[in-house]
């Protein structure tokens, strides 16, 4: 018998479902062949706005609606529901924190959902969504599936991370694992909106970098045309990029080290973190080699929704 997995992206502008068989062309353990990566195959795919403007309890609506249409669609009911998030889930308190879509930081959510949806939630921020599904269909699975530890980078508008140990995430403690975008890098990136000075989203992030472009050449550019200008400016941007990239991954390389290291968001576009980046990586690590290896996702913008779905297989 099938095993269909649910999964729900849940971001600031729109809400998105899937339901994918657990082992796309092969058995339910999960095991195929590498030319599969990347391929799921859902069977229901679909999306409705999140509407944030009108509140905590009609995101909750929302999401419910999806389903049901996601349910009408499939003539299938789910066991359980994954969900990526903005922001993380307090393990102790069980109420999100540090969510972009501020109408859920302080509330229950998983206890919400799973009370309007009348089967378990499983909530984990969209960072570690990226990593699973990676690990579990994408790039590690096409490249390295023997990787036991993966790291995921995301960097673009701003920058997170997500651990995946033995194809399930570690959230951690405090829930925050991964979150290697709020150490400190370097006081040149100014304040954080976090609160602090110098984090790593400060200094690399998309905005952050066309920032800084634009305080030393006085003008505006968009990083995609930064990136591939041989001008002084967008020279001395990418340089920065490439030296702090590699100078914060560092720090969770020497304390992880894990066996695969895969980058996305629009920053992870850019293919001089790939040479340059990882250079500078090298440099920095506690090792006189660099064996880990940095790699671009595969899955694009569906790997936050797929490993939504994913998270129901964890125990």
């Amino acid at each position: 018998m099938e095993q269909w997995l649910w999964g729900i992206d849940l971001g600031g502008t729109k809400v998105e479902g899937v339901i994918m068989p657990a082992a796309p062309g092969g058995s339910a353990s999960g095991t195929r062949g590498a030319a599969a990566a990347g391929d799921p195959q859902p069977l229901v795919r679909m999306r409705l706005d999140t509407e944030t403007r009108l509140g905590y309890t009609h995101v909750i609506d929302q999401i419910a609606r999806l389903v049901d249409k996601m349910k009408a669609a499939s003539g299938l009911t789910p066991t359980s529901v994954g969900f990526g998030t903005p922001g993380v889930l307090d393990p102790i308190l069980g109420t999100m924190k540090n969510a972009n879509s501020v109408v859920l930081n302080g509330q229950p959510l998983q206890r919400d959902l799973t009370q309007a949806l009348g089967v378990p939630a499983i909530l984990a921020n969209d960072a570690n969504c990226f990593a699973l599904a990676e690990t579990r269909w994408g790039a590690v699975r096409a490249r390295f599936p023997e990787a036991r530890v993966v790291f995921g980078v995301i960097a673009g508008t701003g920058v997170g991370g997500g651990l995946v140990v033995d194809g399930r995430v570690w959230a951690g403690k405090h829930g925050i694992a991964g979150e290697w975008g709020h150490n400190y890098l370097d006081a040149s990136g100014g304040p954080c909106y976090c609160g602090k000075t110098g984090c790593v989203e400060t200094v690399i992030s998309g905005p952050a970098l066309e920032r800084f472009y634009k305080g030393i050449s006085g003008s505006e550019k968009r990083l995609k045309d930064i990136a591939v200008s041989t001008e002084p400016a967008a020279v001395a941007t990418m340089e920065r990029l490439y030296h702090f990239f590699g100078k914060g991954l560092s720090v969770v390389t020497d304390i992880v080290d894990p066996d695969v290291i895969v980058v996305g968001g629009g920053v992870g576009n850019i293919q001089g973190l790939y040479t340059e980046g990882v250079r500078s990586l090298s440099e920095h690590i506690f090792n006189n080699r660099l064996d880990v290896p940095v790699i671009p996702p595969l899955l694009g913008d569906s790997a936050g929704v797929f490993g939504a779905a994913a998270l129901t297989l964890q125990p």
